[in-house]
């Protein structure tokens, strides 16, 4: 993939995923400092847990520095917009939160899948460890804030989530290995947003098995 190109989902990746975390960490009413950590675990932490999978040490992110500058920038002009906003109204603020939320949390999953398949094809030509490589990238950063955030990932419970990055990853690769590498990654991130903004129009979701305790007994 031309270095351009990668650089650009990169940041992509790295701001709206800062973002997402700044809407999580806001909603958490955590302060300045959890803000922060909160915006930078979910901004990095995939791309992190990507470099430990294949092997690249120290990760990414602690020998080139500028995605955390990055992520860290991002998070503090958000929450100056959040705090100058702040008197608007706290069902309006609710609403807007989710919305961005939705909106940025999107992006950066499709930003992020599409970089951890190109991580993937640069170790391996197949489709297996790039396509596992892409939701790895795309859910990690997602799954840590969540969890810091003392809330059940969105990839378990979340409408259609991981699945999208799976379906994306995997027709990247296929792309990739009969066709131009940029055009193909396009592709991949158009059909994770779609496939995103499709499942929560139509509230689609996975089938889930619900368990009702006998209290009879």
């Amino acid at each position: 993939m031309n270095a351009t190109f990668n650089l650009v989902m990169d940041i992509i990746g790295t701001i709206a995923f800062a973002i997402s975390g700044v809407m999580v960490a806001s909603k958490k009413k955590m302060d300045l400092f959890g803000i922060n950590i909160l915006a930078l675990c979910t901004a990095v932490g995939g791309g992190m847990v990507r470099d430990v999978l294949i092997g690249v040490t120290p990760p990414v992110m602690f020998r080139n520095p500028i995605f955390v500058i990055i992520a860290l920038v991002t998070a503090n002009l958000t929450i100056l917009i959040l705090y100058f906003h702040k008197k608007t109204t706290r069902k309006s603020i609710e609403s807007l939160t989710t919305q961005l939320l939705f909106i940025f949390d999107t992006l950066g999953l499709a930003a992020f899948t599409m970089d951890g398949v190109n991580a993937g094809m640069a170790v391996h030509t197949g489709i297996f460890l790039p396509a596992f490589l892409g939701v790895m990238t795309g859910v990690g950063g997602g799954i840590i804030r969540d969890v810091l955030a003392n809330e059940l990932p969105q990839v378990c419970v979340k409408q259609i989530y991981a699945s999208a990055s799976i379906v994306g990853s995997i027709i990247t690769c296929l792309f990739i290995k009969y066709g131009e590498t940029n055009t193909a990654v396009i592709l991949g991130f158009i059909i994770v947003v779609l496939i995103r903004v499709l499942a929560a129009h139509y509230r689609w979701d996975l089938p889930t098995i619900e368990y009702y305790e006998d209290k009879q007994k």
